[in-house]
């Protein structure tokens, strides 16, 4: 699957669709986003069940706003809905595929019974990637 341009009219629609979504926020002026984009485009293919959505924060600012990028690159994470990575920067090939293997093998129901509870995760069990 290659990467779609996700806008704010159909953000909804593709979150209903896909169980995950990665998005990279980026911008046409961007090196790093540029030097990105490769790495992006061909974790696509690996991962063919996965969402890889393309943000261009010049032309969706509002939805830029509404996940709070500062930075561009910007990767960010959703499955079930729920965001569950956040990141600037530039990742590497591998770090990404580690990434979508840990976002694959979370407990989601566990996750919703946390949100439902209010309970915000505890920072001894988060674990950083």
């Amino acid at each position: 699957m290659a990467t779609v341009p996700v806008t704010a009219e159909d953000f909804n629609e593709q979150l209903e669709n896909n169980d995950i979504v990665l998005l990279d926020f980026w911008a046409e002026w961007c090196g790093p986003c540029h030097q990105f984009a490769p790495i992006y485009e061909e974790a696509s293919e690996r991962h063919p069940e996965v969402l890889f959505g393309k943000v261009d924060t010049e032309q969706e600012q509002q939805l830029a706003a509404e996940f709070g990028i500062q930075s561009i690159p910007t990767l960010t994470a959703i499955r079930d809905k729920v965001v569950l990575f956040s990141q600037p920067g530039v990742l590497p090939a591998e770090a990404l595929d580690e990434l979508l293997g840990k976002i694959k093998d979370l407990d989601m129901e566990q996750i919703h019974a946390e949100i439902a509870e209010g309970d915000t995760g505890d920072e001894s069990q988060s674990e950083q990637g």
